[in-house]
C-alpha cells in the first residue's frame, strides 16, 4: 500500500513538472509574439503619441506604474509561493508522521490480534484438558452408580442418568466454546479443512441457507496470523448472514494467486444502506484484522441487494 501511495506521489511530481515546463514554454512564446508585434506597430511610440494628448493627467507616467505593480505582483507571487512550499513540506512531515503513526498502530494491532489468539488456544486446551477430563471422570462415576444394581433406589439410579444427561449436554456446550475459541484441525489439517468444517457447522444448525464454498489455489504455505484472520474473516460472515441477513444463500469464495490471497463473501439477503459511522463492531474488528496485515477490505451492500464482503491480503504470509 505504501509502495502504491509512493508511486501515485512520484506520478504527481511528474505531472508538476512537466505542466511547469510547458508554462514556462509559453510564457517564453507570448513574450517574443509580443515583442514582435512590439517592434511591427511601434507601440512605444503610438502610447506616447496617445499619451501627450492627456498630459494633465500624466497618463505617461502609467508604464511607470504599471511597471511597478508588476513587480509588486512577481513578489507577492514568489511570498505565497514560499508560504505554499513551507505549507507543503509542512502536510509531507505531517502526512509521514500519520504513516508512521498508522504502521505503529497496525502493529499493535497484529500483536493484539496475536496475544488474543494465543490466549483462546490456551483456554481451548484448558477446557479440553482439564474440565473435559473432570467430566468424564463425573461421568464414569454416575455410568458406574446406574449399572451398580438392582440393590439401589430407583431414585440413585434416576439421579445418576440425570448426571450422565447432563455432563452429556455439558460436553456439548464445551465442544461449541472451544470450536469458537480455536478453529478445529486448522494447526492439523490447514485453512481449507478448517473453513469447511466451520461451514458443515452452520449448515447442520441452519439448514434452511444454502452454504456455497469454492477454493481457488494453494493455501499450504500462508502464516498462522493470515491464516486465522482468514477463518475468523469467515466465521464472522457467517454469523452476519444468519443474524442480520434473512438470506436463502451464501457463497464464500478463497482463491490465491502469486501477489494476493482474496476472500469474498456474498449473500442474497434483505442488504441494508451502509451509512458512515454505522458498521457494527463485528465489521470493525474484521477491518481492523484485515488492515493490520496489511489487505484492503471492501463492503457492498443496498437495500434488497443483499450483502457482500471481499477481503484483499498480499500473499507473502505473515507481516512482521
Amino acid at each position: 500500500m505504501q509502495d502504491m501511495n509512493h508511486e501515485n506521489l512520484q506520478h504527481k511530481r511528474v505531472q508538476g513538472a512537466a505542466s511547469a515546463r510547458r508554462d514556462l514554454l509559453l510564457i517564453v512564446l507570448s513574450t517574443m509574439v509580443v515583442a514582435v508585434a512590439s517592434v511591427h506597430f511601434e507601440l512605444s511610440e503610438a502610447v506616447l503619441v496617445w499619451a501627450q494628448r492627456w498630459e494633465r493627467y500624466q497618463i505617461d507616467e502609467f508604464p511607470g506604474v504599471l511597471l511597478f505593480l508588476a513587480a509588486a505582483l512577481a513578489w507577492f507571487a514568489w511570498r505565497r509561493m514560499h508560504e505554499a512550499r513551507a505549507a507543503l513540506g509542512m502536510r509531507m512531515a505531517l502526512q509521514q508522521e500519520l504513516a508512521g503513526a498508522l504502521e505503529e498502530n497496525r502493529r499493535l494491532s497484529r500483536s493484539h490480534v496475536a496475544v488474543q489468539e494465543g490466549e483462546r488456544k490456551s483456554l481451548a486446551r484448558e477446557l479440553h484438558d482439564e474440565l473435559g477430563q473432570h467430566l468424564n471422570a463425573i461421568k464414569i462415576d454416575a455410568v458406574a452408580i446406574r449399572d451398580g444394581g438392582d440393590h439401589l433406589a430407583p431414585e440413585v439410579i434416576r439421579a445418576a442418568g440425570s448426571i450422565i444427561g447432563i455432563v452429556d449436554h455439558v460436553h456439548g456446550v464445551i465442544r461449541d466454546i472451544m470450536r469458537r475459541l480455536r478453529p478445529p484441525g486448522l494447526d492439523e489439517l490447514g485453512l481449507q479443512a478448517a473453513i469447511e468444517h466451520c461451514a458443515d457447522g452452520w449448515r447442520a444448525r441452519f439448514p434452511q441457507i444454502e452454504v456455497s464454498i469454492s477454493f481457488e489455489g494453494d493455501f499450504d504455505t500462508l502464516g498462522e496470523a493470515l491464516n486465522i484472520t482468514l477463518y475468523r474473516l469467515a466465521q464472522e460472515g457467517f454469523t452476519n448472514v444468519t443474524r442480520h441477513a434473512r438470506a436463502h444463500r451464501v457463497v464464500l469464495r478463497l482463491s490465491r494467486d502469486a501477489a494476493i490471497v482474496t476472500l469474498s463473501l456474498q449473500d442474497d439477503g434483505v442488504g441494508s444502506r451502509l451509512l458512515r459511522g454505522s458498521a457494527g463492531l463485528g465489521l470493525v474488528g474484521m477491518r481492523e484484522r484485515v488492515e493490520s496485515l496489511g489487505g484492503e477490505m471492501t463492503i457492498t451492500t443496498a437495500p434488497g441487494e443483499g450483502f457482500g464482503i471481499v477481503a484483499c491480503f498480499p500473499a507473502a504470509g505473515d507481516v512482521a
